[in-house]
C-alpha cells in the first residue's frame, strides 16, 4: 500500500508540475522554450507513472480506477493518451496561443 501511495502521489505531483510549468511559460519574460519542454517531459514521467500503477496493481482490487487497466492492451491506453494529450496541447499553443502571444508583444 505505501508503494501506491507513493507512487500515485509523485504521479500528482508531476502532473501540478506539468500544469503550472504550462502555465507559465508564457508570461512577462516571454515564450520560455526550455520551460515549456519542461511541461511537456512532466506530463511524459506522470504519464509513465501512472502506467507503472496499472502494470503493478491493476487486478489487485487496491483502486477500482485501475483495476479497468486489467490487460496489457488497456495499460497501453494510458501511454496512448499520454501522447495523444501531449500533442493536443503542443497543437493548441502552435495554432492558437502563441500567433495571439507574439501579436500581444508586438
Amino acid at each position: 500500500m505505501i508503494a501506491f501511495n507513493s507512487l500515485a502521489i509523485l504521479a500528482l505531483l508531476f502532473f501540478i508540475a506539468h500544469v503550472v510549468l504550462l502555465f507559465t511559460s508564457f508570461g512577462k519574460k516571454g515564450y520560455q522554450k526550455k520551460r515549456y519542454f519542461y511541461s511537456h517531459l512532466t506530463l511524459w514521467v506522470c504519464g509513465g507513472l501512472v502506467f507503472l500503477l496499472a502494470m503493478l496493481f491493476a487486478g489487485t482490487n487496491t483502486s477500482s480506477i485501475l483495476d479497468v487497466f486489467d490487460t496489457p492492451g488497456k495499460q497501453l491506453l494510458i501511454l496512448g493518451m499520454v501522447v495523444v494529450l501531449s500533442l493536443s496541447a503542443h497543437t493548441i499553443v502552435r495554432l492558437l496561443v502563441m500567433p495571439k502571444y507574439q501579436l500581444g508583444n508586438k
